[in-house]
């Protein structure tokens, strides 16, 4: 069974940058050392703030496209393991008093 990761990035100017891989410390590797033009090429240098455990491929893309969605304050909580926070977070922005 193939299996995936879902990983967070902060890059230099604090913005943050969500994607999957089945190898972490490479896909950081490659982030960091890339020439290519992406997201990250001009906002180095980043760091890794979280990381899922280890997921079926199929859990980790559909992760990965939710977490994408979220507002950075979601984000945040989860970064920071405030999972209790996450409900809250997730009230449609416009619904929130």
């Amino acid at each position: 069974m193939k299996t995936g990761y879902v990983y967070i990035l902060q890059c230099a100017d604090g913005s943050f940058y969500t994607g999957m891989t089945n190898d972490v410390e490479r896909r950081l590797f490659e982030h960091n050392t890339s020439k290519q033009r992406s997201y990250i090429s001009n906002r180095k240098p980043i760091k890794l703030v979280w990381v899922s455990d280890e997921l079926g491929i199929q859990d980790a893309i559909s992760l990965e496209k939710q977490i994408k969605g979220w507002r950075r304050e979601k984000k945040i909580a989860l970064i920071n393991g405030e999972y209790n926070k996450l409900p809250e977070l997730s009230v449609a922005y416009c619904r929130r008093e």
